[in-house]
């Protein structure tokens, strides 16, 4: 399950027994400012401004430098968090993201910077022409697709800093995008040295995860639809417009956001408000599917974190089902604001929209409005992970039945040619055959689907702890890298932890031994330095051998 990567704080609530995150913030950072004292958003901007420029010099910021605000978070005692992103001599910096840390009176209190290297380059005016990367962009898409005859292959070269690969450089990021034989997209991102020519890194560009309706895998699900004359239409008023609609087993061709052609989206619509079959010879059964993925995993941040919507701002997103022929994928497009899914070949994989697959999709929307953790390297494997992470707990708070909550991803998507019961196993990832338990030096160089499983790891057994039970009706058996024993904290603090170190302290760049400190850190602000809480978090990491530094 993949991305294509182109380019807020609500009401508290409590579900369940449990307190939510929100709830749990409210209760642990004090004193608590009163609604009236609480800063704005554009408090917080103003603050930090004010920060970037008495702080310049220690902050890294010259006059060639620009800032833009990505992100802002206020915490309910009035501690705000601002998020920034940088550019030089007016080109975007890759790794130049950083996040100011500020008091409830305004005093500042640190900062998060995805790299401290000092950025002053001798120019930006390339060695190595835009034609000429577009050509070696191109090439590394062939060579990633041997023995596929790729069509309409198209690549845009951007010229950039790169400041996440050792001493700032000039450097070509180029989106290169073709089409398969069988119609499906295939793309990469390469990124170039714009003096040398060499290839510095690359990296996939798809990330790959009222009424009522009969879905392939959640049973009979509840829908809030928008009534149009004498029909129905599959677009949830409640939610900020989200829909779903058919794209006709058509595919995009599109790159940098500017496409030739988009796969269409034709809105479902229905006569009697009862949607779909529960089969796949019913196209609306799929969709149902969707837009029932699209409303719980909207329901799960808004209600356990207070985010409303993927990018904090109440804006709806929407999906296309039925993408491309056989399609063994499904992926969100930060360009469109969208959920595209597969049907699955049938042998492999079936229609790719359960209940975590599309909280594991949307939530790469939320990663990318906030920390943006670079899909390549350690952070590429952190950004799938914090997707399972999600996507898995959206599958829990929906307490659905017929698809109960369990630490599998994709389970009710497998078929019986693909061999394995799941996509992955947040238990013990390496029985996929591919995924890591514990983090070592060679991590780093695995694919991002599989370097994750450190932190889904990671995740389990903050959550559950080490040891055997069944949980969803399905075996799990969390074991340790060190033969540590750890004792859980419970699915909800996991959650609160990870969206905190998310949303406040983790940056592009942030690593294994980063997202320890991210971590340790929302813990610390949660329930404390030295808390159950705090001391779990930093056993669990042992426990995966990612170890303190």
């Amino acid at each position: 399950m993949r991305r294509v990567r182109h380019l807020r704080r609500p009401r508290l609530a409590t579900t369940g027994i449990a307190a939510t995150a929100a709830a749990l913030l409210a209760a642990t950072l004090t004193p608590t400012a009163g609604a009236a004292d609480r800063p704005t958003r554009s408090t917080a901007i103003a603050r930090a401004a004010e920060v970037l420029r008495d702080r310049a010099t220690s902050l890294g910021l010259t006059a060639a430098q620009g800032t833009t605000v990505r992100d802002v978070i206020v915490d309910a005692d009035g501690a705000q968090h601002v998020r920034y992103d940088r550019t030089y001599r007016g080109l975007p910096v890759l790794g130049g993201d950083f996040v100011v840390h500020l008091a409830p009176g305004g005093a500042f209190r640190g900062a998060d910077r995805a790299s401290t290297r000092a950025l002053d380059l001798p120019g930006v005016t390339p060695t190595v022409k835009a034609p000429r990367a577009a050509d070696l962009a191109a090439a590394a898409l062939r060579a990633a697709n041997v023995g596929e005859t790729l069509r309409g292959l198209t690549s845009e070269p951007r010229l950039v800093v790169d400041a996440l690969h050792g001493t700032p450089r000039l450097a070509w990021r180029t989106e290169s995008l073709a089409q398969d034989e069988a119609g499906n997209p295939v793309a990469r991102t390469v990124l170039t040295d714009a003096t040398t020519g060499r290839q510095i890194d690359a990296w996939d560009v798809l990330e790959s995860a009222a009424g009522d309706g009969e879905s392939l895998y959640g049973g009979t699900v509840p829908l809030e639809t928008t009534a149009s004359g004498s029909t129905f239409q599959l677009k949830d008023p409640t939610r900020g417009g989200t829909y779903t609609g058919d794209a006709a087993n058509r595919t995009d061709l599109c790159l940098l956001g500017i496409c030739v052609r988009r796969a269409p989206a034709t809105l479902f619509t229905d006569a009697d408000n009862h949607w779909g079959t529960g089969t796949a010879a019913d196209r609306a059964s799929a969709a149902v599917d969707a837009q029932y993925g699209t409303d719980t995993t909207w329901d799960y941040y808004k209600d356990v974190h207070g985010r409303n919507g993927i990018a904090g701002d109440g804006r709806g997103s929407y999906n296309r089902v039925h993408y491309g022929n056989g399609y063994n994928n499904a992926f969100w497009d930060d360009s469109c604001f969208c959920m595209t899914y597969g049907d699955g070949d049938g042998n492999l994989l079936g229609p790719l929209v359960s209940l975590d697959v599309a909280g594991h999709e949307m939530t790469h929307g939320v990663t990318s409005a906030t920390a943006d953790l670079t899909y390549s390297g350690e952070p590429g494997g952190l950004n799938e992970a914090t997707s399972d992470i999600f996507g898995t707990l959206v599958e829990f708070h929906a307490e659905n039945a017929a698809d109960p909550g369990d630490w599998l991803v994709g389970e009710k998507i497998v078929r019986p040619g693909f061999g394995k019961p799941a996509l992955r196993f947040m238990d013990r990832p390496s029985k996929d055959g591919s995924s890591a338990d514990c983090w070592s030096p060679a991590v780093r160089n695995l694919d991002v689907h599989y370097s994750s499983g450190v932190a889904n790891h990671f995740a389990y057994l903050l959550a559950e702890g080490s040891g055997t039970r069944t949980i969803g009706g399905v075996a799990h058996s969390g074991t340790t890298c060190d033969g540590s024993t750890v004792t859980g904290i419970g699915k909800e603090k996991l959650g609160a932890i990870w969206y905190r170190a998310l949303t406040v302290y983790m940056t592009s760049s942030t690593d294994y031994a980063g997202a320890r400190t991210a971590t340790l850190n929302a813990a610390r602000d949660l329930y404390g330095a030295g808390s159950t809480e705090h001391s779990a978090v930093a056993a669990a990491w042992n426990a995966v051998s990612v170890a303190a530094t």
